[in-house]
């Protein structure tokens, strides 16, 4: 039975053979892999016990390959260089390749107001990608595990598995939004303003599902309040604002030019504008993925662009 000199082989000794075949040279061959001479000469001196073989003869000018190495180093060659296309190609990323969906999990803020725009910016650059816009849900964290859900954008959860890696993608300013011809006539308010006024309060799940933020601020500040309406549904909740004494507190991503039966009213607490944090959600594995990359690249210059409006 033939000795299987694969499986016992360092494939690291290899491509030492393979620089210093094509060197012709120790010293030459040690500068081209960063390595010393003595390793060279010592890599060299396990192959030739490893095969049997002298592998290389010094001869004027160098070293010259035995036939043994000459017809090694014809089997070998187009395996190494299978291997450095492969290699290379996976460090590789151009957008037009995408030919597969991408599904991607946006919180009710952002699907409502941005759609569109990631929408024309990702078909841009990837028209070959099947883009797949869903409304972040309760279950968007175990879909992003699951492989389901490529990326997710929402305000910082509570609990999230160690699976799932949270990046910041930028901070919104709190806005109100109320019809056009509202009791409050201020381009801005303090929390006091807003007393007996009922909040029509948009739901994100998994971030204020039982409760409304405007709530809870005027709660702490002592304010008579009370929750007028409740949906996750964006355009629900701008038809009751829209025929109502009702005030919708979101952010600065909402396009307000789209909707002219609606006024924005900014809102500061002790002088100061209110912020929140907006976080993308991807599994752990893909952090460091091309692709996700450029899709958060993406999706945060489309709330940066908005945010500044």
């Amino acid at each position: 039975m033939a000795k299987d000199l694969f499986s016992t082989l360092d494939l690291n000794l290899l491509r030492t053979f393979l620089i210093v075949y094509q060197e012709k040279n120790t010293r030459k061959a040690a500068e081209r892999l960063f390595v010393s001479q003595p390793a060279v000469s010592q890599a060299l001196q396990k192959l030739r016990h490893h095969f049997n073989d002298d592998l290389f003869v010094k001869v004027h000018g160098g070293l010259q390959a035995t036939s043994f190495s000459e017809q090694l180093i014809n089997e070998i060659t187009p395996h190494f260089d299978g291997l450095m296309t492969a290699v290379n190609a996976s460090n590789k990323f151009d957008p037009n390749d995408i030919d597969y969906p991408i599904k991607i999990a946006l919180s009710p803020v952002v699907l409502a107001c941005l759609s569109g725009t990631l929408y024309k910016e990702l078909m841009s650059q990837a028209p070959n990608s099947k883009l797949e816009l869903v409304s972040w849900s309760t279950s968007s964290c175990e879909d992003i595990q699951k492989g389901e859900v490529l990326l997710g954008v929402a305000y910082e959860l509570p609990f999230t598995s160690k699976e799932i890696y949270v990046k910041k993608l930028v901070e919104i300013t709190g806005r109100l939004f109320v019809r056009k011809d509202h009791p409050i006539k201020q381009a801005s308010v303090s929390p006091e303003e807003l007393a007996g006024f009922e909040i029509a309060s948009m739901i994100s799940p998994g971030w204020n599902d039982s409760f409304s933020h405007a709530a809870n601020i005027l709660e702490s500040r002592s304010i008579p309040h009370s929750i007028g309406f409740r949906s996750e549904m964006l355009m629900a909740i701008i038809d009751v604002v829209a025929n109502s004494d009702m005030y919708m507190p979101h952010s600065n991503l909402f396009p307000i030019d789209n909707y002219p039966t609606l006024r924005g009213i900014d809102v500061s607490v002790d002088g100061k504008t209110l912020k929140t944090p907006v976080y993308s959600y991807l599994h752990a594995k893909n952090r460091n993925s091309p692709l996700t990359n450029w899709l958060f690249d993406i999706i945060q210059r489309a709330l940066s662009t908005q945010n500044n409006k």
